[in-house]
Parts: structure tokens; C-alpha cells; sequence
């Protein structure tokens, strides 16, 4: 038995109506934008971060952070990071970040 190549029912069939219309093209296969890999963390930025974390410890709106965790007010220690930090994304991931040192440390 042979795999045969789905074909996609949805593709253009060089009819001018209908749901399907339009010129069937090929999909080009475009180089990874550089955008797409700046964000991501080399092995010596990380050390260095861990080396800072380390060394200046946690802010003390972090510290705070933390014991509402503790405490299990995961709710109320993501609108409070919210607050100090100013956007609901990086606010969520400050949370993940400081559950996983709490978890780290009773470990």
C-alpha cells in the first residue's frame, strides 16, 4: 500500500464561481523572517541571568507576588503583578515565573 498525497478540497480549481474559485497557485516556501529568532535566549544570557537572579535576588513587588502564591491567591497575585507590570501577557508569564522559583525552593 502506497501513501497518496491528500488533496485539499478546499483548493482553488480554476473556476471563476463558486467557494473554490480563483487560479490555483503553488505556496512559496518563504526564508525564516529574523524576527521569528531574536527573542530567543542564548546559554550565556541565560547563565548571566541566572547569576543577577542570584546575586540581587527578587524585586520586592515580586516578593509579594510570591506569598499571594503561597498563600494560593493565584487570581489576586496575577492582578497585582498586572498592576505593577502594565501588560496582562508579560503579567502572566512574571506569575509562571515566580510559581516555578516557589517550586524550585521547596524542592
Amino acid at each position: 500500500m502506497t501513501k497518496e498525497k491528500k488533496q485539499n478540497k478546499y483548493a482553488p480549481k480554476a473556476i471563476a464561481l463558486g467557494v473554490n474559485r480563483g487560479h490555483p497557485v503553488k505556496k512559496r516556501e518563504l526564508p525564516a523572517r529574523p524576527s521569528k529568532s531574536k527573542a530567543k535566549l542564548g546559554k550565556r544570557q541565560a547563565v548571566a541571568r541566572d547569576v543577577i537572579r542570584d546575586v540581587a535576588g527578587f524585586a520586592p513587588y515580586e516578593k509579594r507576588a510570591m506569598e499571594l502564591l503561597r498563600n494560593r491567591l493565584d487570581k489576586r497575585a496575577l492582578r497585582y503583578v498586572k498592576k505593577r507590570i502594565g501588560s496582562h501577557r508579560r503579567a502572566l508569564r512574571k506569575r509562571e515565573e515566580l510559581a516555578g522559583a516557589i517550586r524550585r525552593k521547596q524542592a
